[in-house]
């Protein structure tokens, strides 16, 4: 028998321990822990499990038995993620495991989709769910993770949507941060499916915790010792961050709630230079190498990251390009950049863990409002400090400004208990029609299998019930449906999820027909784009104008439709703020030149561009004309191109 072998995830972990047969070797032992090992044999004995544990505890080692037993059994398996970074990453780490064995689809990449197993967005599944469940019937299993996600307000309702309508064949795995209320999560999944449910619940971290706080300039691992500092200071970064260094606490995750606030910290530590002369060379050579291999020589933001890259700092965020993010992550992991300082997406599963983790601050805007840090979001972030199997112990620095947050809220957030999950379930008009068209008007026998159902009180349920039944008036009212039927229209609507109506009704005017392909890909960019509070809209073509008129005509009569009915939230609006910058790309101009035509970052313009590219795909596959199908996929053809195309950036990966 060969040397014992501990699973990459979790070296260093030497009591309380399990040895089993590695899936991956059968020469050496793979070592588990308890709540690992109670989750495999439930999935071993054919359960559907649930698994509740800390940010950095190891529930990715459960993703991956899954992942073995079904490659092995030769059946399929589907991992969902909340966000495209992660489903992206995914598809590195399995490949690497698991090579030829791994597909993707995210709406904007679809990569070996026929593979054994397959990464995608929840979005896709539910989707696939209610359009084409035959596509699943190979696919035994699917893994949720970050499955908490069923709370947030803007996307909550497709995991929920993913669960009622799980086909029966499939078992579930879901894997979650911590939350308090996972047995009655569990109790509505079995509710539902008529059959149990395993729940593993882990309340402790491998690597330990221990928090400091820095106000008044003063650090102190007791929160109480901090209030009785009668004199104020600024807390100064560099004071923080070199006391770190002495400790030995590198590297650093400085988490902000900013992306300009992001650049100008890491700015400021300019000044101190993290890297021995050997560290400095291999980084920039590493760095070179990498900004090589994603075309990133020529570009502004990669040579403005230079300086800081060679005194071990970088930032990290939505705004910046896709290639130029990743290029950033892999220095990480090669642990020669020391400090970097990015947005809260870089705790969403996406493995980056470090031994020291910041908070710039305790508010956070949450979509509507800035409110002071949920627990759970702070243990997701917090959770990131301390290296499995390199550090005995994390280490969690909160700077607090006591004009902006006061110190008990702090201590609610640190030591109070996570929130529990609360459905945000709110059906689409996409999923209504799908429902019509399989239950007819037995489709309100759906609704009482919701998680909201589950949770709310009469009055809740009455609310939810006749906020379905205006959104199905609303449809057959506007024809939709007629006949207890689909009509051309709605077999187009139910495809297009998120955008129903206003693509609908300017389908069915005739207005796609009239559109060549610059004109196509300005109405996806105006149907998708989101701008910033008081961003400015740039003079938009005279060629555009006209369609600009008849896009916001056709939602003016959706909104005040909505409004009537009590139907919430109200459709997004049309924005034609990238117009020119879509229609200068599809002619063929160089990223880098952009600029002239918006004032959006350039890792959002990305963002955008890639999401147009989703919608025309799901026009694409709608009953439209030869014609317009033919100019759909030219339009495609147009944007999809270079920095934009992110299926070349997972190939060249």
């Amino acid at each position: 028998m060969g040397k014992n072998r501990v699973c990459p995830h979790f070296l260093g972990m030497q009591t309380g321990l399990i040895y089993i047969w590695s899936q991956l070797d059968y020469n050496t032992p793979m070592i588990y822990d308890r709540f690992q090992q109670e989750a495999i044999d439930h999935i071993n004995e054919g359960y559907s499990v649930i698994v509740s544990a800390p940010t950095g505890a190891g529930k990715t080692a459960i993703a991956e038995h899954v992942i073995d037993t079904c490659i092995r059994g030769d059946v399929g398996v589907i991992y969902t993620a909340p966000i495209k970074a992660l489903s992206n990453q995914k598809f590195r780490d399995f490949q690497v495991q698991f090579p030829d064995r791994i597909g993707i689809l995210t709406g904007d990449v679809s990569l070996n989709q026929n593979a054994p197993v397959l990464i995608m967005t929840t979005e896709i599944f539910r989707n696939k769910i209610l359009e084409q469940p035959e596509s699943l019937s190979r696919y035994q299993w699917v893994i949720f993770d970050e499955v908490h996600y069923i709370d947030n307000p803007e996307r909550g309702s497709v995991w929920e949507e993913s669960l009622i309508f799980l086909p029966q064949h499939m078992k579930i795995l879901c894997l979650s941060a911590t939350i308090p209320n996972i047995k009655n999560f569990a109790r509505w999944i079995e509710t539902i499916h008529k059959k149990p449910i395993k729940t593993v619940i882990e309340d402790k971290r491998p690597v330990p915790l221990h928090f400091f706080y820095q106000c008044h300039n003063q650090l102190a691992d007791n929160i109480d010792a901090l209030k009785r500092v009668k004199r104020w200071q600024p807390n100064k970064l560099t004071s923080l961050i070199s006391y770190i260094r002495r400790e030995g606490g590198l590297p650093c995750i400085y988490f902000v709630f900013g992306r300009k606030r992001a650049e100008y910290l890491a700015e400021e530590l300019y000044n101190i230079n993290f890297l021995t002369q050997e560290e400095q060379d291999r980084i920039l050579a590493l760095y070179d190498a990498l900004c090589e291999r994603y075309e990133l020589k020529t570009e502004r933001s990669a040579r403005d990251m230079l300086h800081l890259i060679s005194r071990g700092i970088a930032f990290h965020h939505a705004g910046m390009l896709p290639t130029l993010k990743e290029v950033i992550e892999r220095l990480f992991t090669s642990r020669l950049l020391k400090v970097i300082f990015t947005t809260e997406t870089f705790a969403l599963g996406i493995n980056m863990p470090s031994r020291t983790v910041i908070f710039d601050d305790f508010l956070k805007f949450y979509g509507r409002y800035t409110r002071v840090l949920k627990t759970r979001d702070f243990y997701q972030m917090a959770g990131r400090a301390g290296r499995r199997g390199i550090d005995t112990e994390g280490f969690v620095y909160c700077r607090i400004n006591p004009h902006r947050v006061k110190f008990d809220e702090v201590k609610r957030v640190v030591y109070g208990k996570p929130e529990e999950v609360k459905s945000q379930f709110n059906t689409s008009y996409a999923t209504i029609l799908n429902l019509y068209e399989k239950y007819k008007d037995d489709l309100f026998t759906v609704y009482p299998l919701s998680l909201h159902y589950f949770q709310s009180g009469k009055q809740h349920q009455k609310e939810a019930l006749r906020l379905m039944e205006a959104k199905l008036g609303l449809l057959r009212e506007w024809g939709y449906i007629e006949s207890r039927a689909l009509t051309g229209k709605g077999l187009f609507a139910k495809a297009v999820y998120g955008y129903e109506l206003l693509l609908s009704e300017l389908y069915s005017e005739g207005v796609f027909e009239q559109l060549d392909e610059i004109s196509l890909g300005v109405m996806a960019m105006a149907t998708v784009f989101e701008p910033r509070k008081n961003q400015r809209l740039l003079n938009v073509s005279k060629s555009h104008r006209r369609l600009q008129s008849t896009c916001e005509g056709t939602y003016n009569r959706i909104r005040h439709r909505e409004v009537r009915g009590r139907i919430y939230p109200i459709a997004k609006p049309p924005y034609f703020h990238l117009a020119q910058a879509m229609e200068h790309w599809m002619r063929g101009e160089q990223f880098n030149k952009l600029g002239q035509w918006t004032d959006t970052d350039e890792g959002e313009l990305v963002r955008y561009f890639r999401m147009a590219i989703q919608i025309l795909r799901e026009i694409n596959d709608t009953p439209i004309s030869p014609m317009l199908k033919d100019r759909i996929k030219n339009a495609l053809r147009l944007i999809n191109r270079d920095i934009v195309d992110a299926e070349k950036q997972l190939r060249e990966g």
